[in-house]
């Protein structure tokens, strides 16, 4: 069968690798502007999420940058060569596309942060359902020192964090330390640099050992209550949880509990 990436990442800023246990990595690849999300990165995103979409195979996409940095946001110099409010509705928009394509995508997505994510790239971090940072990782919305609020990377980091704390990074454009960042709950782990692919790969496999379809609901689930209020949240969190339990891994499970053994899940 012919892989649905193979078409999008040729001679793409965007590298992509697959293992055998359907683990997505996609790394930014653009090192000598520190993997800036111009129109040809998010392109090439959009294209590989939206492949990546209907594939039953992928369980985790892992995204992580090339080079010193993870992703420094938007490319500025780009910004200024194109004073046209369309042009910049377009780049927005784009953008926004991407960033609801990994809340949409049905498995788990975890950042990987090492070197600096300022701007649009605190906004995929934030964007991310989980994010590992190495102890030299920076984080700033730094758009408001140069006259831009970080309008639309406030919209996942005021989800992420609370609001005071997101108001200080939009409002002064500073930036925070990865442990500052954990405290405040804009990534889950803080570990030294060399340890930092082995603590993305103890995500993955716990990830890996739970059902996808009970991932994929609870990803969905989680994502839609937050949005509700109290009454529509819980009466779709019943909803999903039914529909759940009518699964075969949900079965499964059940059984397992019951025999007092560990479930046997399907590949």
């Amino acid at each position: 069968m012919n892989d649905p990436l193979s078409s999008v990442t040729a001679a793409s800023p965007l590298a992509v690798q697959r293992d055998a246990r359907g683990v997505v990595t996609l790394t930014l690849n653009d090192p000598a502007r520190f993997n800036a999300l111009g129109d040809e990165m998010l392109s090439a995103l959009q294209q590989t999420l939206d492949a990546l979409q209907g594939d039953d195979s992928v369980r985790v996409l892992v995204l992580a940058g090339a080079g010193k940095a993870f992703c420094a946001g938007h490319n500025l110099k780009d910004m200024a060569a194109h004073p046209d409010l369309a042009w910049y509705q377009r780049l927005f928009a784009q953008c926004s596309r991407v960033m609801l394509g990994l809340q949409q995508l049905p498995v788990p997505v975890i950042a990987r942060v090492h070197g600096m994510a300022t701007a649009a790239g605190c906004q995929l971090v934030a964007q991310a359902d989980l994010a590992v940072a190495a102890e030299d990782a920076c984080f700033a919305t730094s758009g408001i020192h140069y006259g831009l609020f970080c309008a639309t990377p406030s919209v996942p980091l005021v989800r992420n964090m609370p609001i005071k704390q997101a108001m200080e990074m939009l409002l002064t454009g500073e930036f925070i330390d990865a442990h500052t960042a954990q405290a405040h709950g804009l990534v889950n782990r803080v570990v030294p640099p060399e340890a930092l692919d082995e603590e993305v790969e103890k995500l993955v496999r716990a990830i890996l050992e739970k059902p996808r379809v009970a991932v994929a609901m609870g990803k969905a689930l989680v994502y839609q209550q937050r949005e509700l209020g109290l009454a529509g949240a819980y009466q779709l969190a019943g909803q999903t949880m039914a529909a759940n339990m009518m699964d075969e891994a949900a079965q499964e499970g059940a059984r397992a509990f019951v025999e007092k053994r560990k479930p046997s899940w399907k590949p």
